[in-house]
């Protein structure tokens, strides 16, 4: 309340009903270590129900975690500790980001896959891996979409070491939940194959304790409490009310609260010492885990050296020796396909070399060329498999894959259709956020893939993509780009890489001519100048469209224009680069063309004001692919004219 009360901004209620329910968890079942809130086989807490970030940071400051009084008191201010949502990286035993309402669902979901995944293939005589996730969730989280997603897959997989509290206090924003949501939650989730059980009342910490006992017995499905609470509890004026939600309860009310709950003082931040001992006391109790763990972790190293060097090398985010080697080369015998299928024969090269590489798509393997062969898929049946079936789940997908990536030592990928990538833009974006190490495959990936028209032709959202802080968006010009956009993407630790690649053919870019395609890691190089002095004009372009830049080329050339071909699969990579390699891929004064089969917004800052971008401010078309190239104007011809008249020259 106080927290809330000085920032005033904040969510006093639902930390204040689920308070009690802290308390059974961190003192009696969650396994942790304030002083070391990173050891691996600790239990997972997630806090769905984000707004909610002040019942946790309460609890991690009384348990003893590198969090102080004065952090709290710093709640909801610049770089503070205490951030308005928890945030992964600001706070010592915060495990992800939450706050989109949902994704907190997923995230513990991929964290238990995770956890199934890593223990299935390490646990030997030792289970090293032998933890649980626990998440709260709201109403709210129980109405975004992308719980349904999650949960739906959790129940399949019948991950049973997930456990979740469903905080069922009827109360949302705009007043009590009767005027919106009328589900009954607990049979959607015994239909989605998970253990639900009800405590009726949030205050009984015997019945909380009591059903999550029975959660971590039934180890076949994953497990749900429905938990009745009051918003606001202890309020006199403000519980079971909307106000409790989402706006400090007011000093009056925070005294008239505490003189109620029989609380010793009305000093703000006041707390009451016995209760920090009790609190500090139980934390120690729980941390013995953690020297449990290690005597396992032990006898594991002696009994397994080998296999305990390899689980390091992947915790630590090292790829293995040699691992390049595996990369293909492409040929004019073998590198004309699509950039689809180049990635699809990539990844079966590198996977026996990275076996932390694992993922799969959103029912689109397929088409988006995704399956590891020979390796068995993920299912109840074997969590050791790589193969993954998320479902048409997009939103789900990337959600979970956060997940699995805050476990440690696997780096997931999924796929799907890049006009689908709107179904996941939220994790995306956290992913972002919190700098995780996933790649995202969007194939099928302009209006190339012709016949089934405006609805599945992407336009606007490469330049989307390349508005997120932090994503790395790599679309390749042919099969050999493809190949060192892989290597870019596994070795790019900081934040998701996204590699959008086309359903046709592509023409393959003979390198013995053209310059080499490992130009590609400083996100945009010349292919090609005219013979003759410097370029009079820049032909730029990404992926399919670079094989027009290059034709353009040539008949510039022919025509007595000198011009430059430049591949640019990477906004951000060619941003990151240092001024001096910019100007010598585009030269200061010579005026450039850009051309991609997409919305132009991400170009402008690449052709200047003088320049001319070529893209598409309009859907596509259900037409065979070169008749929409040619009807919307995205031609060689086009660009070649185009040049001459930005050059004055007929």
């Amino acid at each position: 309340m106080d927290a809330v009360q000085k920032a005033d901004s904040g969510h006093p209620g639902t930390p204040m009903a689920l308070a009690p329910l802290a308390y059974m968890l961190w003192t009696r079942h969650l396994r942790y270590d304030p002083a070391d809130p990173t050891w691996l086989n600790r239990d997972r807490f997630v806090l769905s129900a984000g707004h909610a970030s002040m019942l946790i940071y309460s609890v991690l400051y009384l348990t003893g975690y590198d969090l102080t009084l004065d952090d709290i008191k710093q709640f909801r201010q610049w770089e503070s500790k205490t951030p308005g949502h928890p945030e992964y990286g600001y706070t010592p035993g915060v495990e992800t980001t939450t706050g989109p309402l949902g994704q907190g669902i997923g995230n513990a979901v991929g964290m238990a896959v995770g956890e199934a995944h890593m223990a299935a293939v390490f646990n030997r005589d030792q289970k090293i891996f032998d933890h649980h996730t626990y998440f709260i969730a709201s109403d709210g989280d129980m109405m975004e979409g992308v719980s349904h997603e999650a949960a739906s897959f959790a129940g399949h997989a019948k991950l049973g070491k997930l456990i979740g509290f469903y905080d069922d206090n009827h109360i949302t924003i705009e007043g009590d939940t009767a005027l919106t949501f009328s589900d009954d939650t607990a049979r959607r989730f015994e239909a989605y194959g998970w253990h639900v059980q009800h405590v009726g009342d949030a205050n009984d910490l015997e019945a909380l304790s009591r059903a999550t006992d029975a959660a971590k017995a039934e180890t076949s499905k994953p497990s749900l409490i429905v938990v009745r609470s009051h918003i606001g509890f202890g309020s006199p004026n403000k519980h079971d009310t909307a106000e409790a939600h989402g706006s400090p309860l007011g000093k009056e009310e925070i005294a008239l609260t505490k003189k109620a709950l029989g609380y010793p003082s009305d000093e703000p931040f006041y707390v009451a010492p016995e209760a920090l001992r009790a609190w500090r006391e139980a934390a120690k109790q729980r941390a013995k885990s953690h020297d449990e763990w290690n005597r396992t972790y032990d006898a594991f190293k002696r009994a397994n050296p080998a296999l305990e060097k390899e689980l390091q090398r992947r915790l630590a985010g090292d790829l293995p020796d040699g691992w390049e080697e595996s990369l293909p080369v492409f040929t004019a015998k073998d590198g004309n396909v699509a950039s689809r299928a180049a990635s699809g024969v990539v990844i079966n090269a590198i996977a026996k070399k990275i076996p932390e590489l694992m993922g799969g798509s959103a029912d689109l393997a397929s088409s988006t060329n995704t399956i590891i062969k020979g390796e068995p898929s993920f299912s109840a049946e074997n969590y050791a498999g790589r193969n993954f079936h998320f479902g048409i789940r997009e939103h789900g997908m990337g959600s979970i894959m956060n997940g699995m990536s805050l476990t440690g030592g696997i780096i997931p990928y999924g796929a799907t259709f890049l006009i689908f990538s709107d179904y996941m833009r939220p994790p995306v974006r956290l992913a972002c956020i919190m700098d995780r190490h996933v790649i995202y495959i969007y194939t099928h990936d302009s209006i190339g893939l012709g016949e089934d028209g405006p609805t599945h032709q992407p336009i606007e959202q490469l330049s989307a993509l390349r508005a997120i802080p932090g994503i790395t968006l790599i679309r390749p010009a042919d099969a050999s780009e493809t190949a060192e956009a892989w290597r870019f993407a596994l070795k790019h630790k900081k934040g998701p890489v996204a590699l959008v690649l086309t359903r046709q053919k592509l023409s393959f870019i003979d390198r013995s001519k053209y310059a080499a395609a490992d130009g590609l890691a400083r996100g945009a190089y010349v292919l090609a100048d005219a013979p003759g002095g410097a370029p009079e004009i820049v032909l730029i372009s990404s992926g399919s469209e670079v094989a027009l830049v290059l034709d353009a080329q040539k008949k510039l050339e022919a025509d007595g224009i000198r011009a430059r071909a430049v591949s640019m699969p990477s906004h951000e990579i060619f941003a990151r680069q240092d001024q001096a390699y910019r100007d010598t891929v585009l030269p200061k004064g010579v005026k450039r063309i850009a051309i991609e089969a997409a919305h132009p917004m991400s170009w402008y800052k690449w052709v200047g004001d003088d320049g001319v971008i070529l893209g598409l401010e309009r859907f596509g078309a259900s037409a065979p692919a070169a008749t929409i190239y040619q009807q919307l104007g995205i031609t060689i011809d086009h660009m070649v004219e185009t040049a001459k008249n930005l050059l004055g020259r007929k």
